[in-house]
């Protein structure tokens, strides 16, 4: 029996009951909010051209609440899993579509509070930047950040994004990196009794419980899913890396408060309670490592060869690193720059 798919109009409607109302505003404070977060948008973009000379396309730049991010995400998530579901096989006995839609919903529920901005390629033509209004709100109060400056400084992050798929005149990596994910789906065998694991785990750390420690990586386990999930972990390290080092490097030049506030989202990202446990169960905490070891890489390469160096990696897949060359860098440099 074929995995049955999430019921995504129960997860759409499931999620939008159970998200969390933002923070208090009025309504002239949202309308200013929301005009602010547009302005950071298109400044960013100028300032990641300027100082990467990536020039990246424009795209059309989306301010939404935590339930309209909610229909967006469902959207991006349901074609992006099709062929998860098409390839996975004896899931659909265990877990029905309306069960697995109330669970996609309550995990749609919580990321909605999470995320505060997200640039999706593979929405056409050309993808689309959005900032989720409420959650730079709350995380710039949380932090104690001047707005103005947090603003451009996520809207930094979320553009590189944008140069690094778009830029130059046949943009080639997000038909490049779909494909590698498309091929991991076509070659692996789902262990379901795992994957009901996973699944249950998520359901418990929503309820505050523990989720087992099991992630979701833990369903890839032959040498060839493997190879191909540590060529997207290389690729996926890369681009969040890359992100991480361009906000920071035009930060100082624009941002007045750039350090406190790099420092203390850093020690956002890593607090714990639920929300630690929630990150574990879905892999989450390899993200996180993914922002540290793409970062360590694209300082070093940036030290070694510049910034025009350093945009090599964005050439082809052939410059792209592989996954020791993360950890590597200088393997690259001797691979791609052999002269340097």
């Amino acid at each position: 029996m074929m995995l049955s798919a999430p019921d995504w109009r129960l997860a759409e409607s499931t999620a939008r009951r159970l998200v969390r109302p933002g923070p208090e505003v009025t309504v002239e404070e949202a309308v200013l909010a929301v005009e602010s977060m547009r302005s950071a948008a298109g400044r960013a973009r100028d300032l990641v051209t300027e100082v990467t000379g990536l020039e990246a396309q424009p795209v059309p730049v989306l301010v939404v609440d935590r339930p309209n991010w909610v229909t967006a995400a469902v959207a991006g998530f349901e074609d992006l899993l099709a062929p998860v579901v098409e390839a996975t096989e004896g899931f659909g006995a265990r877990m029905s579509a309306q069960v697995a839609g109330v669970e996609t919903g309550a995990l749609l529920a919580y990321l909605s509070r999470r995320i505060l901005g997200q640039y999706d390629p593979y929405r056409e033509p050309i993808g689309h930047l959005v900032l989720v209004a409420p959650n730079l709100v709350q995380a710039e109060r949380d932090l104690g950040a001047d707005p103005a400056d947090f603003r451009l400084w996520v809207a930094l992050h979320e553009q590189t994004h944008v140069a690094q798929f778009t830029h130059g005149a046949a943009p080639w990596l997000r038909h490049h990196l779909r494909g590698r994910i498309a091929t991991l789906v076509t070659v692996t065998e789902v262990d379901t009794e795992l994957l009901t694991t996973v699944v249950r785990g998520v359901a418990a750390a929503a309820r505050g419980r523990d989720g087992g420690g099991i992630e979701l990586t833990d369903l890839v386990r032959s040498p060839e899913q493997k190879a191909l999930v540590e060529e997207i972990t290389a690729v996926m390290s890369l681009l969040e890396g890359h992100a991480d080092v361009i906000m920071d490097e035009v930060g100082p030049r624009v941002i007045p408060s750039v350090a406190s506030i790099r420092s203390r989202f850093d020690q956002r990202r890593a607090r714990g309670g639920l929300d630690r446990v929630l990150r574990n169960v879905l892999g989450m905490d390899a993200k996180l490592r993914q922002y540290r070891d793409g970062a360590a890489f694209c300082r070093e390469v940036l030290g070694r060869v510049g910034m025009p160096g350093l945009n090599r990696v964005f050439d082809s897949p052939e410059t792209l690193p592989r996954l020791a060359e993360i950890n590597d860098p200088a393997a690259w440099i001797d691979r791609v720059h052999p002269r340097a």
